[in-house]
Formats: C-alpha cells, sequence, structure tokens
C-alpha cells in the first residue's frame, strides 16, 4: 500500500465519535477493534494550566455564557464547513485537470500533487460554486477563505481521522501545502476576539493540538508534516496565523505526548479512589 493509499483510508470514519455515554468529555471508539481513545480536545482542556481553568468556570458562571458559547459553537461549524466544502470540491478539480494535462506528479515524499497553479484555480473554482454561509459565520468564512485561497498550493487531505497509542484520536482539518512547502497539518479556528500570535494562552494548546495530529499522521501512514498551522478566523479582517516549522512542530508532538500522560495518570487515579 503506497503512502497516498494510507492518507486516502483516514477518509473513512473507522472511528465512531461518542459525546454521550462518558461524563467526562468526547470519547471515540474503532468501529473494528472496539478500542476507545480520548479525544485530543477532551485531553488538551483537562490538562490546561490551573488559572485557565478557574478563568473558564469563573466566565461560565456569568449570565449570558452558555447561550454564547453556543453562538460560538454553531459559527465555528459553519466556517469549518465551509472551508471543508470548499478544499474538497477544489481538490477533485485539481486532481481531474492535473490528470487531463498528465502532471499529476508523486514527489519524494510519497504525496500526489498538481502545479500550483492549478490547485489555485480549483480553489478559486470552488470558491464560487461554494453555498452561502449563515449570517453569524459571514466574517469569519470570508477570512478563512481568502487565506486558503492566497496560501494553498496543494491539497492532500480534508478532515481525516486519525489514533495514536498514547490513547488519542480526533479529526484533522486538513493536510495541505502552504505557499509551495509542505505538508503542514492545518487546524481551522474561530474567534470573537482578536488573538495576536504573542497570546501565549490561546495559542498554546492551539499548538500542541497540531502536534497531537501529527503524532497520529505518522503513526497510520508514516508521513511526517514539515510544520503546523493554525488559522484563526476572525469576526472581520486577515485570520491570526501561526506556522510552526518542522523543529516546532516536533516540540509539539513532545508536549502532547506529555499532556496524555499526565491527563491518563489523573485518570487513573480517579479510577482507584473510587474503587478504594
Amino acid at each position: 500500500m503506497t503512502i497516498q493509499d494510507k492518507l486516502a483510508g483516514l477518509r473513512n470514519k473507522y472511528l465512531v465519535r461518542d459525546d454521550e455515554s462518558d461524563p467526562g468529555g468526547r470519547i471515540y471508539r474503532d468501529k473494528s477493534t472496539g478500542e476507545v481513545y480520548h479525544s485530543c480536545t477532551r485531553i488538551l482542556n483537562a490538562t490546561k494550566p490551573e488559572y485557565q481553568k478557574e478563568a473558564l468556570e469563573r466566565w461560565q458562571q456569568l449570565p449570558g455564557s452558555l447561550e454564547t458559547r453556543d453562538i460560538a459553537a454553531n459559527r465555528g461549524t459553519e466556517t469549518h464547513r465551509h472551508a471543508e466544502f470548499i478544499l474538497k470540491l477544489a481538490q477533485r478539480l485539481a486532481r481531474k485537470s492535473a490528470n487531463k494535462r498528465n502532471c499529476w506528479k508523486v514527489g519524494k515524499d510519497g504525496l500526489y500533487r498538481a502545479p500550483a497553479p492549478i490547485t489555485q484555480w480549483a480553489i478559486e473554482k470552488a470558491i464560487q460554486a461554494s453555498p452561502k454561509v449563515a449570517w453569524s459565520a459571514t466574517g469569519y468564512a470570508r477570512g478563512l477563505r481568502n487565506w486558503i485561497y492566497e496560501n494553498v498550493t496543494n491539497i492532500h487531505a480534508i478532515e481525516f481521522f486519525g489514533h495514536h497509542p498514547c490513547g488519542a484520536a480526533g479529526a484533522c482539518d486538513a493536510l495541505i501545502d502552504i505557499n509551495g512547502k509542505g505538508p503542514y497539518i492545518a487546524d481551522w479556528k474561530t474567534s470573537g476576539k482578536s488573538i495576536h500570535t504573542s497570546n501565549e494562552q490561546q495559542l498554546s494548546g492551539y499548538r500542541d493540538q497540531t502536534g497531537g495530529y501529527s503524532l497520529m499522521l505518522k503513526h497510520l501512514t508514516g508521513i511526517q508534516a514539515v510544520g503546523g498551522a493554525v488559522i484563526v478566523a476572525r469576526r472581520s479582517g486577515a485570520p491570526t496565523v501561526e506556522l510552526l516549522d518542522q523543529e516546532n512542530l516536533m516540540q509539539a508532538q513532545e508536549r502532547f505526548l506529555g499532556r496524555c500522560e499526565s491527563y491518563f495518570d489523573a485518570l487513573q487515579q480517579q479510577l482507584n479512589a473510587g474503587t478504594s
């Protein structure tokens, strides 16, 4: 099986998402083995610094916080769907056009690529064909699609699933080339506030999440991403962009593994306390 075949296999939803049965948060079950994995988001939220957890708890006590959370979740879902539609359609258009011109070529990393101009043409066509976005997500979707059009030069995978022996699983937004380099692990975010790259409180967990997805990709396909990309869409204007080179991505992988270890150690301690 080629690397491209392995990557294509991650589009199959072999993991069943479960948000209900475990009060601690989202889990995934492997359809074939029954193995249970805890979501990346759950692990990262549980291993946040205490001051971040306390700040969240204070916010949750404010009037209207639940409604605000639901609105933010809906706009995030709408924005993600918009990007997913554009990238999936663009990927099909680019592959068809490149095959027709006999320029759909495999690289040294085992991934097939169309020439960047074909990909960017395909993205433009996909944007033109994309359905309207709900009003609440319009600005976020606009900023994200503009970034995609201006920076993405190849599309390898969209919304692919993965797991890792550390016990984590999740769905990564995209594997892409950025300005002729790649592949990058890409994660789309939305924020009602202006997030700056100096704001470590908001970006540190995002970096570690790309590290988790990179571990899963490497484990299941052998592909080592050259970097990570956290793209935070905002209500208006260009997104905030955090690019990690390979060294920083490897550091994020190590931090994620450390957070997994802390998370499952704490979970085991809770179980032991409950049975004693």
